[in-house]
């Protein structure tokens, strides 16, 4: 990984590190791009962080799991969880998507969440504690290397993170790596429009903002079907900043790979989108 890759790493992790540090001290988590959220330049409105839960969903959750919400959807709304599944939640923060998702799986199932930021570690392993939820496991690492076994997750989501990461491909494919063959994603993420070059993206927001890292919709659908996705369906929800969207991304894992001419998914191979 380049030293750019690196130092942009860095500064998401530090900047996710401050926003559970004002979770802690009884504070929401910061917003704005540059900060480390997927949050617009202005206040927080109803198209980020807590309020794109309703309230039934916060009244299940520790106050300090809705504070600590830095998200640009509500992929557990969308995932169609069931009883006795294992989930993934990438970039799991605070841990409220993963708090639903156990409650969502049962006690049969598991909810799983990764991340890089130790802070938010500790901030989620406590707010799961406190939800009184037993049946979930918080993972140190990052998306691009899944610390989890091949064919062993039924749902991934996530939260407006993946357009944090520095190597995408990396992420789509270790996503289908872990993911058991038929098993599907719900991810929530900021994907820009066809035409946006990355340098207009830029213009819209940083990086650690989400916007300068974007994706555009058919770099997305590419990806993923690179990887080994089918019934690949990437549909804008909200406006972000000029032609860049909350999305929710939905597909499922090929069943048989080499029937359909797509490469056998190992840990270092890479897709073909980004």
């Amino acid at each position: 990984m380049s030293t750019t890759a690196d130092a942009l790493r860095d500064e998401v992790r530090a900047r996710y590190a401050e926003s559970a540090r004002a979770v802690i001290e009884g504070q929401s988590g910061e917003c704005g791009c540059g900060s480390g959220s997927c949050c617009s330049d202005d206040a927080p409105d109803m198209t980020f962080g807590e309020l794109l839960y309703d309230a039934e969903q916060r009244g299940e959750l520790p106050d300090a799991a809705v504070l600590a919400s830095l998200g640009c959807g509500n992929p557990t709304a969308v995932a169609d969880l069931h009883e006795g599944e294992v989930v993934l939640d990438l970039g799991s923060g605070g841990g409220i998507d993963v708090i639903l998702s156990a409650r969502r799986v049962g006690a049969t199932g598991i909810a799983y969440g990764l991340d890089m930021t130790d802070e938010m570690l500790a901030l989620a392993r406590k707010n799961a504690v406190d939800a009184d939820v037993t049946n979930v496991h918080f993972l140190k690492g990052v998306i691009e290397e899944i610390p989890l076994p091949a064919d062993s997750v039924d749902v991934v989501i996530s939260n407006c993170v993946i357009n944090l990461s520095v190597d995408k491909p990396a992420v789509l494919t270790e996503i289908a790596r872990v993911l058991k063959p038929g098993g599907r994603i719900g991810i929530s993420d900021i994907v820009a429009e066809d035409d946006l070059t990355p340098e207009e993206r830029a213009q819209r927001g940083s990086y650690v903002g989400c916007i300068a890292g974007a994706l555009s919709k058919e770099e997305y659908e590419v990806g993923l079907e690179a990887a080994g996705f089918e019934q690949i369906s990437v549909a804008f929800t909200h406006e972000v900043a000029e032609r860049m969207h909350g999305a929710i991304v939905k597909a499922v894992k090929t069943d048989d790979p080499q029937a359909k001419g797509l490469p056998v998914i190992g840990p270092a191979a890479k897709a073909g989108c980004c």
